[in-house]
């Protein structure tokens, strides 16, 4: 936000993680007397040059699949902008993602005087302390109604528009409440007035000069349509315009569906059978290591690129060895895509799923139990590793407004822009935690998919599945229409429902919250089936390497947290509802025997939304055949 004279920069205060998930570039961010709007990467620039000793982050698989989807001049992936208060000279509160007031109107609390922020005539800002950057407000310069004391409070004025094309704007309320003409005068006096009563908004808009009013309920729904001018194609996070033929929909601030986050993460992880120093040497790639002439410049290179303190252990012929495979691998090299999103979870499955486990680093370590599996346990899994540590690294690659981006398509909602020319870098943050990664028997899982191949069951889930595309795609895809595209597949169910039942029952002994955990479904395609589960920490901004998590993949806890989860399954205290649904004619929920009770988790927590869960398919809550364990341990 622009620093007024004589008042702090520093408005609040967020968490990386926030910008990825909640409230990133173009997201409106709720602070306790008004709210801001993010801006977009243009403004970003200033801040970096603020920070003399930031690095962006490295992953080099996560950029490959970014530059896949925003384009071929992202080359960097960048943290946020932050420098640590640790004197009094106030260069920390100089230092942060630049914001604005949004919306831009705000009404007076003790008069309901209802009026720009522009003008600077009407409303005034304050935000004197530099450590309480949460005192920072707007206030009502000459209310009418003003006490000893300070000055009245004024806030957001409740009501913004947008488009499916993420175009967002300011409530038009002068022209709503003439109803399209003008008043007598070009800035007309209005008011607001919240009636209250049982209706979902009832605040009448008045203008003070002329006495026309109008209800904000004649803009809602339907009726808005009418009642409403057309989209302007405004980004107010990049200050621009643009044509847009899209109708706008009347939103209230801190609604859910103004902002959608659209990210891609991946782990780092070394490749299958090859070295911590390959994998090292491929992160560090772009930008230290790949303008190096020779072998020659390494001694002094060493020295002046702090990144290269990584690669201490190592001499300088063995590195620039680990350079030159590394530059021949290079050529030719892309990530498949297959017509979705790109490919991120290949390498780490390989990795998890392989027989020799990779040199341990700071980064990624494995280790794997010598006696294997538990001998309870050995009909439920076939492998058990415990990372104990993992890092992984999440972009933002853009937003979208009320329809959310499709977690298999990302082409089917319109993506709005990060900035007003094509970036060279997206906002990325960098979490580093543990897990737990267990893969069952395949002959297990390809057994159970045939017995429920043809069930009722799954057709019933199947159908729901179409019935959701068509609901929500069918007018969007030109051409032939594939209603089971993306179809998950049941072997996607039994992984994904197992997940969330060790989620919840974990979440109570490992100290995490169940919001702090993640997972990651390796289930695979037709042609190459998996069966892995990861479940691991995303705690933000600090190690979450506690060993909390790891522990419970002991022999003693896992047995008896898994005999746990799978007991704990076949009862809900929502059930029989619970246990007897599935989603029948006409319904298109894509969840069946699960809810709040006994499935759903955090929206952080799951990587498809509490979507394709379903007991029956795990426990034996209705027909045996129909569970993948029909008998629990």
């Amino acid at each position: 936000m622009a620093k007024p004279e004589g008042h702090r920069r520093r408005v609040g205060a967020v968490r990386p993680s926030h910008l990825m998930f909640t409230g990133g570039v173009g997201a409106l961010v709720d602070l306790p007397n008004f709210s801001v709007l993010v801006k977009g990467l243009d403004d970003w620039e200033q801040e970096y040059r603020k920070i003399p000793d930031w690095e962006p982050l490295a992953e080099p698989r996560l950029l490959a699949a970014v530059q896949t989807l925003v384009g071929r001049t992202i080359t960097q992936l960048r943290p946020a902008p932050w420098l640590p208060d640790r004197d009094d000279s106030g260069a920390a509160a100089q230092v942060g993602v630049p914001t604005m007031p949004f919306p831009a109107w705000m009404r007076c609390t003790a008069c309901n005087t209802l009026a720009p922020t522009e003008s600077q005539v009407v409303f005034g800002f304050e935000n004197p302390k530099a450590h309480a950057p949460h005192e920072a407000r707007f206030f009502h310069k000459t209310c009418g109604r003003k006490k000893a004391g300070p000055r009245p409070l004024a806030v957001a004025a409740r009501f913004v528009l947008a488009c499916t094309a993420g175009h967002f704007d300011d409530f038009p309320y002068v022209p709503f409440v003439h109803r399209g003409g003008a008043c007598e005068v070009e800035f007309p006096p209005l008011t607001m007035y919240d009636r209250g009563g049982n209706m979902g908004a009832n605040v009448e808009i008045k203008c003070e000069r002329c006495d026309q009013k109008r209800n904000i309920t004649e803009a809602m729904g339907r009726r808005g349509e009418q009642n409403l001018p057309g989209c302007r194609g405004r980004h107010p996070h990049l200050s621009t315009f643009q044509s847009c033929n899209r109708p706008v929909r009347v939103l209230v601030v801190g609604a859910s569906n103004q902002w959608f986050a659209q990210t891609l993460s991946s782990l780092w992880v070394p490749e299958a059978g090859g070295s911590v120093l390959d994998a090292k040497v491929a992160q560090h790639w772009d930008p230290s290591l790949h303008g190096i002439p020779g072998p020659n410049m390494l001694p002094f290179i060493r020295g002046a690129v702090p990144a290269l303190r990584e690669f201490e252990q190592w001499d300088d012929q063995t590195l620039w060895a680990a350079m030159e495979r590394h530059r021949a691998k290079l050529e030719g090299a892309e990530l498949a895509t297959n017509d979705g999103y790109p490919d991120l979870r290949t390498a780490e499955w390989e990795v998890f799923a392989a027989q020799e486990l990779p040199e341990p680093n700071e980064d990624f370590t494995l280790r794997r139990d010598p006696d294997g599996v538990p001998g309870p346990l050995r009909g439920i899994y076939a492998d058990v590793v415990q990372a104990e540590r993992l890092r992984e690294v999440r972009a933002l690659i853009g937003f979208t407004r009320l329809d959310a981006p499709d977690p298999e398509d990302p082409e089917l909602v319109t993506r709005a822009p990060l900035s007003r020319d094509r970036p060279t870098w997206v906002p990325a943050s960098e979490v580093r935690g543990e897990g737990i990664f267990l893969k069952l028997p395949e002959d297990l899982m390809s057994s159970w998919e045939k017995r429920v191949e043809n069930t009722l069951a799954l057709r019933e889930h199947q159908d729901a599945y179409a019935r959701f595309r068509r609901h929500r795609y069918s007018d969007r895809i030109r051409g032939a229409f594939d209603e089971m595209q993306h179809w998950p597949g049941a072997r996607f169910y039994a992984l994904h429902t197992l997940s969330h039942l060790l989620i919840r029952t974990i979440a109570l002994e490992c100290g995490y919250s169940a919001a702090s955990l993640s997972e990651r479904i390796y289930a695979g395609s037709h042609d190459d089936p998996r069966t892995g589960i990861l479940i691991y920490t995303a705690v933000p901004d600090a190690e979450g390497t506690l060993g909390g998590l790891v522990s419970l993949a002991e022999p003693a806890n896992l047995t008896r947290l898994t005999r746990r989860a799978l007991h704990d399954a076949m009862h809900c205290s929502s059930d029989p509802l619970c246990a007897e649904r599935l989603p029948q004619e006409p319904a298109d929920f894509l969840h069946g025997a699960a809810c709040h009770v006994c499935l759903f988790v955090s929206e952080t927590t799951c990587e498809r939304g509490n979507r394709f869960l379903d007991r029956r398919f795990v426990v034996p809550i209705d027909d045996p055949d129909l569970a993948l364990y029909p008998e629990l341990p």
